[in-house]
């Protein structure tokens, strides 16, 4: 027990190294623009104050996403997808896997869940005791299951998911915005420095790994954001787009795409004035989304959403008499 509380405890402080890496990068960013740039390099009092403040607008808006992004934590399942202690018990007691496989149906009967396993039984993780609502996976870093989790980034030190998907997305169009005005802005005093139209000093270095750095970032930066600009337009998490996720009618890797506009409601929200600002806005609560084989009236986001949201065993009483709210449309 006391080597794995160790090996956990080490596990957790080498999982900061790459957000340590990034944030003394960043550090390292701000002092040569702002320092060697700004003040010793640049002559023009205008052009430097100019520089000065949108540059401060770029730092200040990468800072603040790439905060959101580690920080938010990633939401876990309610405490509706969790057995109750009767089902627990049955569950636990049943040795027959089919018999198993029937309770959790059962139980399932009573939730908003429309996707199933490869096999075609109710998705349960059996280290978190919790039936997965769609588009919840377990991760092992995290040890826990997450809502609509997308992939476990290292450089945020975080799981990406429902809770901070908008944060993410932010983070890496920011830091490209960043990356492009700090390689345009040094442009020309590299050159300066490359020929000789400026005298040599410590300046001269910062300038100079400034342009290679930014532009290192924003390459690398770009392939990421476009492929997650590509998910968002279809509606996919990085996991779905290499495994469809799977409904009652088979596999479907766009089961989930309801049309442009409204996938990008569901990250970004309604409100446009509200997109490019890292506080949350996305639709739902990440237990339930739109089906693109549901009828709008039958869609657990946008007409059940307050139904499961409320506690108290009136819930069960109404799935029990209604049965199953969510209804699988094939499509013609």
């Amino acid at each position: 027990m006391a080597l794995s509380r160790a090996l956990r405890c080490c596990q957790r402080i080498f999982s900061w190294i790459p957000v340590s890496i990034i944030s003394s990068v960043v550090l390292w960013s701000y002092y040569a623009y702002v320092f060697e740039l700004c003040f010793v390099t640049l002559s023009n009092d205008l052009e430097r104050v100019g520089y000065l403040l949108i540059f401060h607008v770029c730092f200040i808006m990468f800072c603040w996403t790439y905060w959101k992004a580690i920080f938010t934590p990633p939401s876990s399942p309610s405490k509706k997808f969790h057995l109750s202690y009767s089902d627990k018990e049955s569950y636990e007691m049943e040795e027959r896997p089919d018999a198993q496989k029937q309770i959790l149906t059962e139980i399932a009967r009573k939730l908003p869940i429309c996707t199933r396993a490869q096999s075609g039984a109710i998705r349960f993780c059996d280290r978190c005791q919790v039936i997965k609502p769609d588009r919840c996976h377990h991760c092992s870093v995290c040890e826990t299951c997450v809502l609509k989790m997308d992939h476990h980034c290292p450089w945020v030190n975080n799981c990406v998911g429902f809770s901070n998907y908008k944060f993410f997305l932010l983070f890496l169009s920011y830091s490209m915005i960043y990356c492009v005005f700090v390689a345009s802005t040094v442009f020309q005093y590299f050159l300066k420095f490359w020929v000789g139209d400026l005298p040599n000093g410590p300046a001269k270095f910062h300038v100079l790994f400034l342009l290679f750095v930014a532009l290192m970032f924003f390459v690398s930066l770009m392939f990421l954001f476009g492929y997650h600009c590509w998910l968002v337009a279809k509606n996919r998490s990085t996991l779905e787009a290499f495994s469809a996720p799977v409904f009652q009618n088979g596999p479907d890797r766009n089961g989930f795409n309801v049309g442009l506009s409204r996938n990008l409601q569901q990250v970004f929200g309604e409100d446009k004035k509200l997109w490019f600002i890292p506080v949350f806005t996305s639709q739902g609560d990440g237990h339930y989304f739109p089906l693109r084989t549901l009828r709008e009236s039958e869609n657990p986001l946008l007409a059940n959403e307050g139904k499961w949201m409320e506690d108290g065993g009136s819930d069960e009483e109404s799935a029990d008499e209604n049965g199953p709210s969510v209804i699988i449309r094939t499509e013609s």
